[in-house]
């Protein structure tokens, strides 16, 4: 049986595919979480922020904490959410995340 032993190559005849294989692969690695996680999880942050830019009072809301209610005021930072008759929260803006459009009837 004989075995085959390949040269070692002299300083000036390294592979130029092999050298940028490896940047190449990287790239593109890069380019595939791009498209895949970076840009949608990007374009759903601005959606929800121009969707608490647009609640007004009246709009049903569900906080971060899955409390249902209705916007009875809005100041800079906070919302105050009616939860019930004459219950009222004051929680902060970026906890309401979700307008409450998909809410059950029974909830409402």
């Amino acid at each position: 049986m004989l075995l085959q032993t390949q040269a070692p190559a002299a300083p000036g005849q390294q592979g130029g595919m092999g050298a940028y294989s490896g940047i190449l692969m990287m790239v593109l690695i890069f380019v595939v979480f791009y498209f895949f996680m970076i840009r949608p999880q990007t374009k759903r942050q601005k959606e929800i922020k121009a969707q608490r830019e647009a609640m007004k009072q009246g709009d049903r809301v569900v906080t971060s904490g899955g409390i249902y209610g209705k916007i009875r005021d809005i100041k800079e930072t906070t919302v105050t959410v009616e939860i019930a008759d004459n219950v009222r929260i004051t929680v902060d803006k970026n906890s309401v995340f979700a307008t409450a459009a998909d809410i059950p009837a029974e909830t409402k």
